[in-house]
């Protein structure tokens, strides 16, 4: 006579029930995201701005849009880690402080070009123009691509109020002065203005 077999009991019983091994699964996921996630809300070092570090003016963010909207972000990082070998390279390590009016924060790890957090002041106007409009002028070797366009269009100034007051709902310090003043301050500027304007202000909080 067959020998009835035994019900499963503690840990044999979860990994046999499939539906109670998923459940059981995203509640541990859940804990462990609460408690390394929730404590980063109440940290100053994550939610303070660091020494220096002020919102982007109207241009300097209307060039981050551009840096955005042409994927600047698929080849270069903007987060320099903790490492010699980084910090000889591009400056000194990057910390939350200098993000937090960074919405989304562009730090990555993929780089086809090199860390842009410190690039700002290292090159002229001029030299960042130039790049912008054909890198291999500058560059012989560069694979990256040229962007000629961006000094024939012009900055969408009715876009920027707008821009800026939704930062503001969002924790950046934006007064009503700089929301009203915004289109103005780009008006008849070009899209490489504004590009040239936010990669010269990438990193200049931290000296």
């Amino acid at each position: 006579m067959a020998a009835t077999p035994r019900p499963a009991t503690g840990h044999e019983r979860i990994e046999t029930n499939n539906l109670l091994m998923i459940v059981l699964i995203l509640v541990v996921i859940a804990i462990g995201g609460i408690v390394e996630i929730v404590p980063l809300f109440f940290q100053r070092s994550t939610t303070q701005a660091a020494p220096g570090v002020q919102p982007y003016t109207a241009l300097q963010l209307a060039g981050r849009d551009v840096y955005l909207r042409e994927g600047c972000y698929n080849c270069h990082s903007q987060m320099i880690r903790p490492l010699r070998a980084e910090t000889l390279r591009y400056g000194p390590y990057s910390t939350a402080g200098e993000f937090v009016y960074d919405h989304p924060f562009q730090w990555g790890s993929k780089r086809t070009g090199p860390d842009l957090h410190r690039v700002g002041g290292r090159y002229s106007d001029d030299w960042h123009r130039l790049h912008l409009i054909n890198p291999r002028d500058l560059v012989p070797e560069s694979n990256m691509p040229a962007y000629p366009w961006l000094a024939r269009n012009a900055v969408d100034a009715a876009a920027l109020p707008g821009h800026l007051r939704a930062l503001r709902l969002a924790g950046v310090p934006y007064s009503d002065a700089d929301i009203e003043g915004a289109a103005a301050a780009v008006t008849g500027k070009t899209e490489l203005d504004a590009l040239v304007a936010y990669l010269q202000v990438l990193g200049t909080a931290v000296k």
